[in-house]
């Protein structure tokens, strides 16, 4: 299986494809909030191609378009688990309790989250 770990500014180039797709280098370009080269959102989209996160498209005008290969949640739930691995020797628990503390979570969210754990343990 693929390594679906992202940098920073790729995830950033992801999130536009994600949302948009398809997609130019010009309309990333345009979609993400800070300025970036053309040219550097253009190698990031090579290198996306390469990992094998999107591939490139028709031609719209003199521009080629590219679609996302991998899913948002595919790529978060590698990250999720790579981050659980990295930093919390593998425990899923500790990582999200440590996203809990460390994030303002509203009654909404905790309530959320007590039905996903309770729709879990009715799986197993």
């Amino acid at each position: 299986m693929r390594n679906l770990t992202l940098t920073a500014c790729e995830a950033e180039v992801m999130s536009v494809v994600w949302s948009q797709s398809p997609v130019t280098v010009q309309d990333v370009v345009d979609a993400i909030p800070r300025q970036l080269a053309y040219t550097t959102v253009m190698t990031t989209m090579k290198i996306l191609e390469d990992k094998g996160f999107i591939a490139r498209g028709r031609k719209r005008g003199r521009a080629y378009t590219y679609n996302a290969l991998v899913s948002c949640e595919s790529a978060s739930s590698t990250t999720a688990n790579e981050m659980a691995n990295r930093f919390f020797d593998g425990s899923v628990k500790s990582l999200v309790l440590s996203l809990i503390k460390t994030r303002q979570i509203t009654q909404q969210d905790l309530a959320e989250l007590r039905d996903a754990i309770v729709s879990l343990e009715q799986v197993k």
